[in-house]
């Protein structure tokens, strides 16, 4: 089950089926699937909050994920900061709602085991969102 919440910040306009059935086909292309995943949508302050409290990091970020998947089936909090989301889509000149989705999928790929800290593995994860975003504009 997906769950979608919110603190501090009105539900984004997502298409909470639409993204829910994307979610499902972008995990299973990676052999998974989708077990428990619970997505808060806040503010700055408050992912700042999350980021200090459960990471010991003192910075702003688009999303914090929280990984309890098991074996193939994938359990995950991410919390998503709606701020952020939209000084990254003015910063980098690209469309709010693309962003969004992005960020997204961004969560749904680290649980599925796709990292972007490391040399070369940001690059690997931009291909990836990319191929996931391309899926969510073919099948909505």
């Amino acid at each position: 089950m997906i769950t979608y919440s919110v603190e501090g910040v009105k539900m984004p306009k997502i298409k909470r089926r639409e993204t829910t059935a994307w979610i499902r086909a972008v995990a299973a292309s990676y052999g998974k699937k989708v077990g428990e995943i619970g997505y808060l949508f806040c503010n700055d302050e408050k992912i700042l909050e999350v980021n200090n409290e459960y990471l010991g990091h003192d910075y702003y970020t688009d999303i914090i994920t929280f990984d309890y998947c098991e074996g193939d089936t994938l359990n995950g909090d991410l919390v998503i900061s709606l701020d952020t989301i939209r000084t990254n889509a003015e910063k980098f000149g690209k469309d709010y709602d693309e962003e969004l989705h992005r960020v997204i999928i961004h969560g749904i790929l680290h649980l599925c085991g796709i990292n972007d800290k490391g040399p070369g593995e940001r690059e690997i994860m931009e291909a990836a969102e990319n191929k996931a975003l391309k899926q969510l504009t073919v099948d909505s």
